[in-house]
């Protein structure tokens, strides 16, 4: 490994963008690179994931920046990369340095191609390892460690909202000129003065708290001014602080901003630099140059504050504070010196407990600081609003108050048409999880660590008994006379107290005992789901003719042993579904399972045929191109181009959906389909579903010769609604925390999966999932093994607390969540599945009250992308073996393992093969898996077993004190938590600490990892495919062109109304594409807004 590299000290300010490529996930990689840009003294405006060319290049020239970072792991990279090029050259911006990474995806010739036409480096994996981390960025800052003011100074003459190339050279010119106090600053004054002349610009002051919820109410704000007040520009400057050590600043406000894409809106990020306040010294310089430039209004927002800060009064016409309900006694807001000053205030997170005491409390304090006695608390300009919560009228109500301040500070009117709320507080909390409920994962907790009490006094209560019982039959086997005969009567009382001691399910966990030694020396087991009886032979013979018993049983003589396996442990199929759900495996059915995706849906069709040919059951797992899973419809535009049909299939239209299934019987028994496609899942669902009635429908034309009637046309409906077998992931909440594929507002995405389980239930789906909650995105993102565990169980049970809060009952909708995990080599992989089973079934049987079939956690597996490496990429298949044989011997419900080649491109079918050969290998072919139990009775197994189960606990008390899964997720707590196990295990890698064989030690000195990777074959959608799926979607839109704009306005209506939206999804996607859908139902309930 690379020795570390001493920092690079740059001689100038230097300023970068850094962000992952258009509809590219999380931003594990970018964030690592982006913190250690920050410790190399450079201030970083980081855009976070998806987005695209347009939105990276405005960016870039408002910030003045010298250089462009971009991680791109989805594919497309060559599109993107050279529209990148192509855009900053033509706005005249080409002098900005563009850096890219992408692990192993972005191969040799690639990058060549690339470097060649413009990009100034794109890191490869060999790079790392020769250069380190450090020296990687050392290399980004000297390439960038120029200034971007071109010779000649700066002419004004040009300047204009419009031209913001010259507005960002402006305000560059200001630092600059303010730092080498050369004399240029005075000069520079001057002619803005000059140029401003009379003409009056309103500047409005935002600050407060950190953590308040400042640039989310700003965005708020500037969304409604642009679509309110129209032909008005707007300027923004966003203050962060730098930090003192390094020099580099974190400028993470442009993140959470929606509003960017508004050619009229125009932001600068300034980070404090040597101001040691909340604003930096060029503020009031920055703010001459806007408007000398002929902005309408300018937004100042600073970093957050202490109590005694205030100075952003003194420069603005009209400041606003805001806070939250967290300020502690009242008699702190005296404290608040801003509460002087503000000409509004805003305690944001309105919704939060608390927060109407707290407008009550600073209502009376600026009443009193105002002296104000003549008038009411509720006359005080102080709102409550919900930043974070879509069209909220709180927000409004401080919209409106702005412009009428705005009019009576400056004269200067603006003409709102927005409708005025009635109030100054938002009038409707949207609740996910009511107040009273945010301890459930402590509650959870605390049932299961009973749960063990209990295991422990009974299981003692019953030794004692034992020992006592065993005592009295010895002394009267024994027949011994005299004072013996009154020992053994004091005997029998002791025994008659020892079982009283018991409880009525401690004996009967004896008794079962006895049934289950029965059940278990037969030939067969017998035994029944949904009704149906299942026979199983319950051993096999080896080639040496021993007898292999599928359950081996222990062989613990004590009771109080006995009792406590049976409680902790039990066989597979008992309550707590340690060891696995169902009592044996299914004959008939390997718990294989592989995704396909690729191209467009007529090649994923056949690799779905080439992969269960040998199978009669149908393991459909689709894995859908990056386009499709952020909502858009395949597009000629490069940076979308690129992307269409590469890392998975491309769907947009009801019509793909059923080309994607074509030849397979989408209700039968053995066929179930798996659909990874969160973000916009209720909309990719409702389109599986119409194709799966489709089918029928058409079956039923076929056979009987005619249209079904309407009556018939029902029947069919509820028999497939009853009968399709599968699952979609589409668990919102890990998407927010491991930062991929969210691309509706948080509340919003949740209502939506509410009304699909809704659906299910008022349509008896009873053998589809409603909701995958999936853990394996977090650890793609870095978590560790226990983490990705604890998370992924917490977010579970806030599904339960939330569909309890809608009045679902516990059996209506627990059979209907199935998990989905990462396995990986370290050694707690192997007991996460039993863990997760028995926290699972504990607290839904003792805390909620659910049924056997409620209690059953499914656990779905796919081996470990993380752990895929692209260097010595052939070692990846005994690294993936090594984890299917963990999940299998865990007893998944489904295994997926990844092609070998995946860390560098789509698997080809040979990879594919393989790595399908790898569960066949294990499952036919190895031995021990005759055994279905080989976990149990293991002392490391059982150890670990505990260790973990109380380590995911103690995470569930972390989370509790964070508000539960959602307040946790509001500051930032799994996302951070995440990114620091992710930088961990990167240093560890980076450093040689942590051996991974081929990469960082083992290497072979002969290996040409370049030449090898070339022979690899790189799975690409084809230029003839892409082309299909653009044809296809012209072809559907132009069909249903009559009845699609009707259909969107129900849709919308629907949602505005607070209705089942699932529901008219299904009849929506009839007639509508994909991103027709999405940009409906953004306008109606809120794009998701990222955050740092």
């Amino acid at each position: 490994m690379s020795v570390e590299a001493e920092v690079y000290k740059p001689a100038n300010h230097i300023r970068v963008v850094t962000a992952t490529s258009l509809f590219d996930g999380h931003d594990a990689a970018i964030n690592i690179m982006r913190r250690i840009l920050q410790d190399t003294g450079v201030e970083v405006i980081h855009m976070g994931h998806n987005r695209s060319v347009r939105e990276i290049a405005d960016a870039a020239i408002e910030e003045d920046v010298q250089g462009i970072a971009v991680s791109s792991y989805q594919g497309g990279h060559i599109e993107f990369f050279k529209y990148l090029v192509d855009l900053l050259r033509e706005r005249d911006a080409s002098h900005i340095k563009i850096f890219g990474g992408g692990g192993g995806v972005i191969v040799p010739e690639e990058i060549k191609t690339l470097e060649a036409y413009g990009v100034t480096k794109i890191y490869s994996p060999e790079d790392g390892a020769e250069l380190g981390l450090q020296g990687m960025i050392n290399h980004m800052v000297r390439c960038m460690d120029f200034s971007t003011l071109k010779d000649g100074g700066i002419s004004l003459k040009d300047l204009s909202p419009q031209n913001k190339l010259a507005v960002a050279n402006l305000i560059t010119a200001a630092e600059q000129a303010k730092a080498s106090e050369d004399g240029h600053l005075a000069a520079l004054r001057t002619e803005l003065a000059e140029k401003i002349g009379d003409r009056k610009t309103p500047v409005i002051g935002i600050t407060g708290t950190g953590g308040a919820g400042k640039s989310s109410l700003t965005d708020e704000i500037i969304l409604r001014i642009l679509h309110d007040l129209k032909n008005i520009h707007v300027a923004v400057i966003s203050c962060d602080p730098s930090r003192r050590k390094t020099g580099g600043a974190l400028l993470g406000d442009r993140i959470r901003m929606n509003a960017i894409g508004n050619p009229r809106l125009y932001l600068r990020s300034l980070a404090t630099r040597e101001s040691q306040t909340e604003i930096p010294e060029v503020l009031a310089d920055a703010v001459a140059a806007l408007k000398a430039a002929g902005f309408d209004l300018i937004i100042v927002e600073t970093a957050g504050i202490g109590q005694g800060d205030s100075s952003i009064a003194d420069l603005v016409d009209i400041s606003i504070y805001v806070m939250t309900s967290e300020f502690g006694a009242a008699s702190q807001l005296e404290k608040i010196d801003m509460l002087d000053f503000a000409d509004l205030v805003v305690v944001n997170k309105f919704e939060k407990r608390g927060g109407e005491d707290a407008v009550r409390d600073v209502r009376k304090q600026v009443q009193r600081n105002r002296k104000a006695f003549d008038r009411e608390p509720l006359d005080m300009p102080v709102f409550g609003t919900i930043a974070s919560k879509f069209n909220d009228d709180g927000v409004t109500a401080l919209y409106h108050a702005i412009i009428d301040t705005i009019h009576s500070k400056t004269g200067i009117k603006f003409e709102p048409r927005m409708p005025r709320p009635l109030t100054k507080t938002s009038s409707s909390k949207t609740i996910i999880i009511p107040p009273e409920r945010t301890r459930y994962l402590s509650e959870i907790a605390d049932t299961i660590r009973q749960y063990h009490q209990n295991t422990e006094e009974q299981s003692q209560a019953l030794r004692s008994f034992w020992h006592l019982q065993e005592t009295a039959e010895k002394l009267k086997a024994d027949n011994l006379g005299g004072e013996f005969a009154e020992v053994l009567s004091r005997l029998k009382n002791e025994i008659q107290k020892a079982k009283d001691a018991l409880d009525g399910d401690t004996l009967r966990r004896l008794d079962e005992w006895e049934d289950i030694k029965a059940t278990y020396a037969r030939d067969e087991l017998v035994y029944q789901v949904r009704k149906q009886e299942i026979r199983v032979p319950l051993h096999v013979e080896s080639l040496a003719h021993s007898r292999i018993p599928k359950i081996a049983l222990p062989r613990f003589q004590d009771p109080g042993e006995l009792y406590r396996w049976m409680r902790t442990e039990n066989v597979p199929g008992r309550f707590p579904f340690t060891a696995g759900v169902y009592p044996l495996k299914r004959v008939d059915e390997d718990p294989t399972r592989m995704f396909a995706g690729e191209g467009d849906p007529a090649r994923t069709n056949r690799r779905f045929k080439l992969l269960s040919a040998d199978s009669d059951a149908k393991r459909l797992s689709t894995a859908f191109d990056s386009v499709t899973l952020y909502g858009y419809d395949p597009d000629i535009r490069p940076d979308i181009y690129g992307k269409v049909g590469t890392s998975g299939v491309s769907i947009c239209t009801l019509d793909d959906m059923k080309v994607l299934f074509d030849g397979f019987e989408l209700c039968a028994p053995h066929t179930s389909v798996s659909m990874t496609i969160n973000g916009p899942a209720p909309i990719i669902l409702a389109m599986f579903l119409n194709a799966a009635i489709d089918q029928q429908v058409e079956k039923f034309r076929s056979e009987d010769g005619k249209e079904p009637g309407r009556e018939q046309y029902d029947q069919i409906r509820a028999e497939v609604l009853s009968n399709v077998r599968g699952t979609v992931q589409a668990d919102i909440l890990k998407e927010d925390q491991g930062q991929n594929t969210c691309i509706f507002s948080i509340d919003f995405a949740l209502k939506m999966m509410g009304d699909i389980q809704q659906y299910f239930i008022d349509h008896d789906v009873r053998n589809f999932y409603s909701v995958s909650i999936s853990g394996y995105h977090i650890a793609e993102a870095g978590a560790n093994p226990i983490t990705q565990l604890a998370l992924t169980l917490a977010n579970g049970f806030t599904y339960v607390e939330y569909y309890l809060s809608r009045g679902m009952p516990i059996d209506s909708f627990g059979p209907n969540l199935s998990f989905f995990f990462s396995n990986g080599l370290d050694p707690e992989y192997n007991v996460i599945g039993r863990v997760a089973r028995r926290i699972w079934s504990i607290a839904m049987k003792y805390k909620h009250r659910g049924s056997e079939r409620s209690q059953m956690l499914k656990y779905h597996v796919q081996t470990s992308g993380r752990s895929l490496h692209s260097r010595d990429i052939q070692f990846n298949d005994i690294r993936t073996t090594l984890q299917a044989l963990c999940a299998i011997y865990d007893n998944c419900n489904s295994l997926h393992t990844n092609a070998f080649d995946e860390a560098i491109t789509t698997p080809s079918a040979e990879s594919v093969r393989r790595a399908l050969a790898i569960q066949l290998i294990i499952n036919r072919e190895w031995g021990l898996t005759a055994n279905q139990n080989m976990n149990q009775g293991s002392f490391i197994f059982e150890q670990l077993t505990d260790l973990v189960e109380e380590a995911v606990l103690m995470e569930f008390d972390r989370i509790t004190e964070r508000g539960g899964v959602l307040g946790a997720m509001e500051t930032g707590y799994q996302r951070s938590k995440i990114q620091e196990e992710s930088m961990y295990y990167e240093m560890l890698k980076h450093t040689g600490r942590l051996p991974i064989i081929g990469v960082n030690t083992f290497r072979d000195p002969d290996a040409d990892d370049e030449l090898f990777n070339e022979g690899i074959e790189l799975a690409r959608a084809t230029e003839e495919e892409k082309q299909s799926q653009l044809k296809r979607l012209a072809d559907f839109q132009k069909r249903h062109e009559k009845a699609s704009s009707a259909a969107l306005d129900r849709l919308q209506n629907v949602a505005i109304q607070g209705d089942n939206i699932f529901e008219e999804l299904m009849n929506t996607v009839q007639v509508c594409s994909l991103g027709q859908i999405t940009q409906a139902l953004y306008d109606v309930g809120g794009k998701y807004r990222r955050n740092m």
